[in-house]
């Protein structure tokens, strides 16, 4: 069981029928976490038949190559490494992967070392390990197969600045851009251009080695190029696209002096821009998508449907601000007409959270709050949003679950829901109720889940 503490969230429904709600919501999203565990994903898509490697429709025949690497990183990629070793065994050559720190010590792994390295913010343990994968591989060749594991959570794991720039400098703008409620889009468009992996940079790096790169995708559209920042995908954004998004969220006159001037430059034309669609360096490389928030979605509406809970796959990828898409949420099961019970909605992406406040929260606990003020008082109404890495902003928490009720329990117990909005302090609230979502960190990572249950 990923959700630790079902049986808790279940018993905290105010009426019998917000709890079956709730029970039915929670069982969809442990089907959802079920889906894209990344051991599995990898064994689904990967088959090793007498000598050739089967990446669906790509046939590698291993002989042909002189040295094997295993690189990469990301939240789901320690699991993907230790799956692509029992496949390949000492074929492999060497690997070395970045992961969280906790995820290091962990390993079956044997040829792959996992290193331990730091998010959402990256650190100089990351850097290091992508300055000894590069060692690792010395100099590629066409007799070099590179197989890179990319997931979630790579563009912090994954750091190498660019010259000219400091580590500390991509922690200041990275940092600053969360708080300032960028997207992931406009955060890897200035990510990329910050770094000498990312962006395609990796890609000319191992060039002219043969390149596999599996994918678990985080990213909502599942665009190449933005997962974990693309280091292996050509970059269509720009210097002038960065400065843009500087520019937007004000930050432009505030970033470090470094910064500013490789913008400038770039946007001149002085240095390189990021590798470009039709580069040479893409040629030999082949990126495989095998995991995604699609594929958790549809184990949630699977489930829903075997319980007889007549689910609709809401199909829009949703973005935004949590809050404003909580309530948007809110109010489907509330403009329901059809009268058929139990119905569901399964939704599945990425919000973001402006901070301004002091206190402590994340993204999908927002949208949780938010959707509970708008079914204040509707009887037989759950929801549940969810971070499917298990970590739900600086929380131990992947997210909350909400009824009908929560506002009365809340405001019983002396709370304010609005006030935690406006502080965006939503932690505190739900540890209160206790209906945060507890799974800790689940080695995997494609978005977050919402569940909604009309009961």
């Amino acid at each position: 069981m990923y959700i630790k503490n079902s049986t808790e969230l279940i018993e905290n429904g105010g009426t019998s029928a917000e709890r079956m709600a709730r029970k039915l919501a929670l069982d969809a999203l442990e089907h959802a976490l079920m889906a894209v565990e990344p051991s599995m994903l990898v064994r689904t898509k990967v088959k090793m038949r007498g000598g050739v490697l089967h990446v669906r429709e790509r046939r590698i025949e291993l002989d042909r190559y002189r040295r094997v690497f295993v690189l990469g990183g990301g939240k789901a990629s320690a699991a993907m490494a230790e799956a692509m070793e029992s496949i390949l065994g000492d074929r492999i050559t060497a690997g070395l992967i970045n992961v969280p720190e906790l995820q290091a010590g962990r390993s079956i792994c044997k040829i792959i070392r996992l290193y331990g390295a730091t998010h959402p913010l990256p650190s100089e343990k990351g850097e290091r390990g992508v300055l000894e994968m590069l060692e690792l591989v010395g100099t590629p060749d066409e007799r070099t197969l590179v197989i890179c594991l990319i997931s979630g959570g790579g563009s912090a794991l994954l750091p190498l600045p660019r010259d000219g720039i400091l580590l500390s400098d991509k922690v200041e703008v990275t940092s600053a851009l969360m708080k300032a409620g960028a997207n992931i889009r406009e955060l890897n468009i200035v990510r990329k251009h910050l770094s000498a992996v990312k962006g395609g940079w990796l890609a000319e790096k191992l060039y002219p080695s043969t390149v596999i790169s599996l994918v678990i995708s985080d990213v909502i559209g599942n665009r190449l190029d933005s997962i974990a920042s693309g280091p292996l995908s050509p970059d269509p954004s720009t210097f002038s696209d960065a400065i843009k998004v500087l520019k937007k969220y004000g930050l432009l006159q505030r970033v470090p002096a470094r910064v500013s001037k490789l913008m400038r430059d770039g946007a001149k034309g002085t240095i390189p821009d990021t590798p470009k669609p039709g580069s040479r360096f893409f040629k030999r490389v082949s990126n495989v998508i095998i995991g995604s928030n699609q594929d958790a979605c549809i184990a949630a509406e699977r489930s829903l449907r075997v319980n007889g809970c007549n689910p609709t796959l809401l199909k829009k990828s949703y973005e935004g601000e949590a809050r404003v898409v909580g309530r948007r949420f809110g109010s489907i099961p509330l403009r329901d007409e059809s009268k058929v019970r139990p119905k569901s909605w399964v939704a599945g992406g990425e919000t973001t959270v402006t901070v301004l406040g002091r206190g402590k929260g994340g993204r999908n606990q927002e949208l949780a709050l938010g959707a509970a003020m708008k079914i204040n008082g509707n009887a037989g109404v759950a929801l549940i949003s969810m971070g499917t890495d298990g970590v739900d902003g600086p929380t131990n928490a992947a997210g909350a679950v909400v009824d009908g009720s929560t506002m009365n329990r809340a405001i019983s117990k002396g709370l304010d829901p609005r006030a935690s909005l406006r502080r965006n302090d939503t932690y505190r609230l739900f540890r209160e109720l206790d209906d945060l979502v507890i799974t800790g960190p689940t080695g995997t990572n494609v978005n977050d889940v919402c569940a909604i249950v009309l009961n």
